[in-house]
């Protein structure tokens, strides 16, 4: 196969993307780090929704979220996750897919900490996902939950991070006249190697 080159090169995929991502925190507005993360429902229907990325590691892409909402049921029914991070700055992407683990209590409880408090009062507010009679309900829970835990909430049971650990990594640069660039690194299970092919637009 052809030698890669360029925004393309390297022999770690988890360093391209973070590469990729320090790139495109000076160029995008907002966010750079939004992932529009997917997951399945019990008859294999699709949900899909933006969260912010929160580490890429040296084996994993991590993100926080309440374990009780909808992307939490899901996943810890089928361990599995995939997401898309776009740049429409750079005109780039990177598609992951992959079984999710959760991420350690001490990791956890650490990213919990570094919130803002009112972030922090609201993961014990809000009941993600289900049903909400009004914004003013919301805000009363809200409101309680501040009494009840104070100025250093602990982090609840129920929320904290999980690990996409993929067995696909695809990295997409747009081309002139839609010929676009698509790397894809694949291995088929989570020791194996990564072979690394070129695709087509």
């Amino acid at each position: 196969m052809e030698t890669r080159k360029g925004i393309f090169a390297g022999d770690n995929p988890f360093e391209i993307a973070r590469a990729w991502l320090a790139e495109a925190e000076g160029t995008e507005i907002n966010d750079p780090n939004a992932i529009a993360l997917s997951t399945v429902d019990p008859s294999g229907l699709p949900n899909v929704r933006m969260v912010l990325l929160k580490e890429i590691a040296d084996d994993a892409f991590v993100f926080f979220t309440n374990y009780e909402s909808q992307k939490g049921v899901e996943i810890e029914a089928s361990g599995k996750a995939a997401f898309v991070l776009h740049w429409k700055s750079l005109q780039r992407q990177v598609r992951v897919r992959g079984p999710v683990v959760r991420e350690s209590s001490a990791a956890s409880d650490a990213y919990y900490a570094s919130r803002a408090l009112g972030s922090r009062i609201g993961a014990w507010a809000s009941k993600q996902s289900r049903p909400l009679a009004s914004k003013a309900a919301l805000m009363e829970a809200a409101a309680k939950e501040g009494l009840k835990h104070g100025l250093n909430p602990k982090r609840p049971d129920f929320w904290g991070g999980y690990r996409i650990v993929p067995l696909e990594i695809e990295f997409w640069a747009a081309g002139e006249f839609r010929l676009h660039d698509r790397f894809q690194w694949r291995r088929a299970e989570i020791d194996a190697p990564w072979g690394i092919q070129r695709l087509n637009p």
